[in-house]
């Protein structure tokens, strides 16, 4: 028998604050055209006036519970893929372990920015083969309204807020793609590339900071990355293309999901597209797609899933999972 990581509840939160397009009409020189033909995003969401990373990520993690027939104190540990923490510390995972009222057990967070939430997966998957905690709570929780830029039309569109939650399970497994639970795991970073997505501040620095990007740089790097990082995870996996039912990648940019799932041979009817309601929210985006994906109806128990993103290290990487 093999032990593996199986998705056993997935849960996701949105602030009430939809933000369309038409919006920054008002203060930037854009439209809901420009946007659209460049990000594919239609509209997305903000957080209201003192609503934090952790709120979202706690509402995300009571509707996994809910789903998956669990309460709190169930779980071992929870980590959160987070950039924008409430606070410099504690982490917002222990503040979501105290919110939810579970009393054992452990929390923490991973930041890795917009693939955050595919290096907490790993993290996730390692704690549990290793035998450290039998179910795991992974969440994405982002407030990246709070680093935007408003004079910035080329970075201010494109990102929203919002957290969607997943919980891992030990279970026993064959040994095969054909088990249920995390498969295999592909992680890279190359700190080279710092200067083509960033904030420009910080706690050590004594300033506040906004996000800053170059996104042709991004593009470039993006689209080739992914597509290796998902080969390379599918050839751990032991399986080609042709067998996955969803591509399920970080909801970044429309141009940069429809260039991968190009360079991967397969068709859009394969990949799980939500980019065009939340924009994009970084270490958010996987668990909310997967989350949305399921309400939809696409996502069905046995579906072979492969999940990616990059984002500002660089950092990217790519895990494959049987649903």
């Amino acid at each position: 028998m093999t032990l593996r990581a199986a998705v056993i509840g997935v849960g996701h939160y949105l602030p009430d604050r939809v933000v369309p397009n038409s919006d920054f009409e008002k203060t930037l020189d854009t439209s809901d055209e420009w946007i659209r033909a460049r990000s594919g995003i239609e509209r997305r969401h903000f957080a209201a006036e003192g609503q934090t990373t952790s709120d979202l990520a706690t509402r995300a993690a009571r509707n996994a519970l809910s789903d998956a027939g669990l309460v709190p104190d169930d779980i071992d540990a929870i980590i959160v893929a987070t950039s924008t923490a409430d606070l410099t510390f504690p982490s917002a995972a222990t503040m979501v372990q105290c919110e939810l009222g579970m009393t054992r057990g452990f929390a923490f967070d991973v930041q890795a920015v917009c693939a955050g939430f595919i290096y907490a997966l790993s993290t996730a998957n390692a704690l549990i083969l290793s035998g450290q905690a039998r179910r795991v709570m992974v969440i994405g929780a982002e407030t990246f309204s709070r680093i935007m830029d408003w004079t910035d039309r080329s970075t201010c569109v494109l990102f929203g807020d919002g957290a969607g939650a997943l919980i891992l399970e030990a279970q026993d497994g064959a040994g095969t793609s054909e088990d249920r639970g995390i498969l295999s795991v592909d992680l890279h970073s190359d700190g080279r590339h710092k200067e083509i997505l960033y904030v420009d501040g910080g706690v050590s620095t004594q300033t506040t900071g906004y996000l800053r990007m170059q996104g042709r740089e991004v593009f470039r790097h993006a689209v080739e990355k992914l597509a290796a990082t998902a080969t390379a995870a599918m050839d751990r996996a032991g399986i080609t293309p042709d067998q996955v039912d969803w591509i399920v990648p970080h909801q970044a940019n429309i141009r940069i999901i429809t260039g991968t799932a190009k360079k991967l041979g397969l068709d859009m009817d394969h990949v799980v597209v939500t980019v065009q309601d939340h924009g994009n929210t970084s270490a958010a985006s996987i668990p909310l797609a997967l989350s949305v994906g399921k309400e939809r109806g696409q996502i069905k128990p046995g579906d072979l899933i492969v999940t990616e993103a990059i984002g500002g290290g660089l950092a990217w990487g790519a895990v494959v999972l049987r649903w």
